[in-house]
This record gives C-alpha cells, structure tokens and sequence, in this order.
C-alpha cells in the first residue's frame, strides 16, 4: 500500500536527481507528461530495482510516446532480473492484481486505469521464419537490438544513479525527427512476419513514411506472411481496428499487397473508408466497434470466401457468425428494396440474424429504402411480440403444440401489422380466427 512519506521522500529524491543531471530532459518529460502517481510507481519500481543491484528501463512505446510529446497509460518496463520477483513487490506496493508467465519471465501488473508489463530483458533467436522466437535473459543492450523499429527501440532508466538516461543505441530520436519507420536489420520482416503489419499501422497512426530501404524490405517479404498462424495474423488485425482510423492502414495495406494476403477480394477502398466514418458516428465515443468494422471489411466476400477467411484467422464463435450473417443479410437485401414492404414480411427477412449484422448492412446498403426497412426492424420489429403465451392458448382451449406454435406466429404477424394492438384485440382474434374454425 502507498506510503505519502515514503511517496514524497522518493519523488524529493528524483526531482533533485533530474535539476542535478539534465539528463537528456527525460526526467522532465516524465513528470510533466505522466500522472504524479504513475511517477511516483515508476520511481519505487527503480528504488527496488537498486536494491536488487539490477538495471530498470522504460522502453518501446511509451519512450516513443514521451519524445512525441504523448500521454500513455500502459508502460512496458525491462529489468536486468527478474521480472515476476519485480511485479510481486510492485503488487504489494500498489495493491494491484498481476497475471504472470513463468514460461518468458514477464508479468502484467493493473493498477488503477493503469496496466503495466513487466518483462525480463533478453535474446530472442528465430529457428526458423514465422516461428516464435527462443528466448534467453541478457542485457538492455541485447534486448533493444530485438526490437522492431528503431523509434520503438529504445529505453530510459529508473535507477536513482542513472535516472532519465535515454538509451537510443538504434537511432530512434533521429527517426522521430524525421517521422520515419525503420527496422532494425535486414532480416526482421523474414524473422517475423507480422511486423509488416506493424510497420503499416505505425506509419498510419503517427503519420510518418516507411524509410525507403524498409519499404524495400516489406515488400520483398510479402511473401513471408505465409509463414505466420491465423492467431497471430488476427491479432495485428485486431489492433489494427482498435486504432483510431484503421481504414488509412486498410488502404495503405491494399497499396502494397498486404491485404490481399488475407483474402485477394479484400479492398481498403474509398467506399471502406466512408462507411467506416459512419460507423464511428452511430457509434459511442468510447467504443471502437471492431466487430462493425471487421464485418464491413468482409462485406465484398462471397460466403465461401468468409468461411475461408474464419477458418484461418480462427475467430471466435460470436464474431464467426457476425461475419456469416452479415452476408447471408446483405444476399437478402435485393427483397428489402419494395417501400411497400409490410414490417412482418421486414421482420421475418432480418429476424435470427445478429444485431451487428443487421447494422452493417444498413450501414453498407446506399438505397434509402433499405436504410429504411432495416432500421425500422432495429428500432421496433425486433421489440415486437404478442401478449398471449402458450399457456393462455391453452387455456382457451388450444391443445396441439403445433396449433399453438401457428396461432403465435399468427399473432406475432398481426401484431407485427397493427392489427391488434392489445391483448383483449389478441384474444378476439384468437376466438374469431382459431376458435371458430374448431
């Protein structure tokens, strides 16, 4: 649990260590850009660390984020140790919850709105291209030199003696300068192939440009991406739709011919684009709608190139059906285009479909009348049920589970017409249509 002494005892340490060094302004950004309490967790994770006689390190994106100017709440920090040793205490200190991987020594401490990596510093060798990597505990120096991009390539200390210090032994701070992704070596789109799809969604988000020789090296290695699993392929997906407009890394993916290695009839269109702007306006602004998203993205497929596509990037069952729904709806929508169309005819074409589905179609339709139809369905039709039960149909004397099952439908379709509008209109219907025919 926090100590306010022991709290303010530590930052009085810190501040003086930064006015004492400079160095490199990092101290700076960190107070000025990271919430006091992060700060002061950051800080007791380096006093702790200096007990241990181990290195401590800020790195990747939230160093990024810091040069940038960027607020970040998630950090990933790297010791010279042992990781999951380092997150208990820091579990104990901030009363957070930890989930630990004993398997790669790392560990993710939330705390607050706050969640933390904490991993141990290491090798990474490949066996072979697409493979998960061999993992060896090292040095900063060594973990770093495993890393994707150069502007995610780098580390400030925590340690009281060396606090602040950016270690930038690749280049990033120049790369960040002059807004450029670039890898680390030759190899590193061979190695892993996903990082082509990061390298996309880097340059998308903070607007910057492949550097030419990595565009070169992309590109060469397109071919690479057959070497990575469904799993991995749909997570960098999924990140790819958690971004604030992932339709720019669409097209630029399109561009290049990256996307076509997920199905070749994917397009990251202009038509993509707009209807992914008008999903974020029907949508909360603090929900990004992946699952609108990835359905609207599928849309052009056939429904056997859909299945293709599930099968490989293995997603799971609720989104596997969103996806197939949303065109089995949209092969339905020629029958959605009559104005005259009565809603119990509207209600039985989009009723057992998913929600997301029926959405996306009335999002990717541009007839009116079909925006229309389904957003009545949406906004009323799939409300609609009638008053009566089974058991009061029985109690009027209908029997036959099959009778009972029709005499529901048969209500459920008046209702659904505003025939009846109540249960006593319900029960004469039932009496004048069902009851005299007996």
């Amino acid at each position: 649990m926090y100590s306010l002494i022991s709290c303010v005892i530590i930052q009085k340490v810190f501040s003086k260590l930064c006015i004492m060094f400079k160095l490199n302004n990092l101290c700076n950004k960190i107070e000025e850009q990271l919430p006091a309490k992060l700060v002061n967790f950051m800080q007791k994770a380096g006093q702790i660390a200096d007990n241990q006689e181990q290195g401590l390190y800020l790195v990747g994106g939230a160093v990024r984020d810091l040069l940038l100017g960027q607020s970040t709440l998630d950090l990933d920090m790297v010791i010279e140790g042992n990781a999951i040793d380092l997150a208990q205490q820091l579990a104990d200190f901030t009363e957070g919850k930890i989930k630990i991987h004993p398997r790669f020594n790392t560990a993710n401490l939330k705390w607050d709105k706050w969640s933390i990596d904490l991993t141990t510093a290491r090798t990474e060798t490949y066996v072979k291209p697409g493979a998960l990597p061999e993992i060896t505990p090292s040095t900063i120096t060594n973990d770093l030199s495993r890393r994707d991009f150069t502007i995610n390539a780098m580390a400030v200390s925590l340690n009281i003696n060396h606090y602040g210090t950016l270690n930038d032994q690749h280049g990033g701070t120049d790369d960040l300068e002059h807004k450029l992704i670039r890898v680390l070596h030759e190899k590193s789109f061979t190695d892993d192939a996903t990082r082509i799809w990061r390298a996309l969604r880097y340059e998308q988000r903070l607007d910057f440009h492949l550097e030419p020789d990595t565009l070169r090296l992309l590109k060469r290695d397109i071919h690479m991406l057959d070497t990575i699993n469904g799993d991995r392929i749909r997570y960098e997906v999924e990140c790819i739709l958690g971004e604030k407009y992932p339709e720019k890394i669409l097209h630029r993916a399109e561009e290049l011919g990256v996307l076509p290695k997920l199905s070749p009839a994917l397009k990251g269109n202009k038509w993509l684009g707009e209807k992914f702007q008008q999903t974020r306006e029907i949508s909360s602004p603090d929900t990004t709608p992946k699952n609108l998203y990835i359905a609207l993205l599928v849309y052009p497929l056939t429904s056997t190139e859909t299945e293709r596509l599930i099968s490989f990037l293995r997603v799971n069952k609720v989104l596997a059906q969103t996806l197939r729904d949303t065109i089995n709806v949209k092969n339905k929508l020629i029958s959605l285009t009559d104005p005259e169309l009565k809603p119990a005819v509207i209600y039985h074409l989009l009723h057992g479909y998913s929600r997301h589905a029926v959405i996306v179609n009335a999002i990717a339709s541009n007839l009116p009348i079909v925006k229309q139809n389904i957003q009545l369905f949406l906004d009323k039709l799939r409300y609609v049920k009638p008053t009566l039960t089974g058991n009061d149909l029985q109690k009027m004397g209908i029997t036959q589970g099959l009778q009972i099952k029709k005499t529901l439908q048969k209500l459920l379709e008046a209702r659904l017409n505003e025939k009846v509008n109540s249960k006593q209109e319900e029960i004469k219907l039932v009496e004048k249509q069902i009851l005299a025919n007996k």
